[in-house]
């Protein structure tokens, strides 16, 4: 089971720098648009926020890879504590900004959160 976790983690912290990507350096580009809906101006127009957004997503991207490196319990304690961000901050973004991000944040997060859970 700490394999599963193990990858599962990993795959969340790869998911977050992918969206790292996405929102500081390709949101007024085809995939950034294409994620958020804006038109060209509506893009340039809301870059530094989604920058901004991008910087916080690579955080929990660190803190990940932070989890899976370090030795046991600071590696368990770190998994846990962001992936709980993971899971709090989809959940937010589902209420306040887009439903999709249930699915493609929070459901990953919680999944991956579960998988260490039992594996610990």
């Amino acid at each position: 089971m700490q394999t599963t976790a193990n990858v599962l983690v990993g795959l969340v912290a790869a998911l977050h720098g992918w969206i790292l990507v996405l929102e500081m350096f390709l949101w007024e580009r085809r995939p950034g648009r294409e994620l958020s809906g804006f038109d060209a101006d509506m893009a340039r127009a809301t870059a530094p926020l989604a920058a901004n957004q991008g910087l916080y997503n690579g955080f929990l991207a660190a803190g990940l890879v932070w989890g899976l490196i370090a030795a046991d319990p600071t590696g368990y304690r770190v998994q846990v504590f962001f992936l709980s961000c993971v899971v709090v901050a989809g959940l937010y973004g589902a209420a306040t900004a887009n439903r999709r991000i249930l699915f493609a944040q929070a459901l990953p997060g919680a999944i991956a959160l579960t998988a260490v859970l039992v594996a610990g």
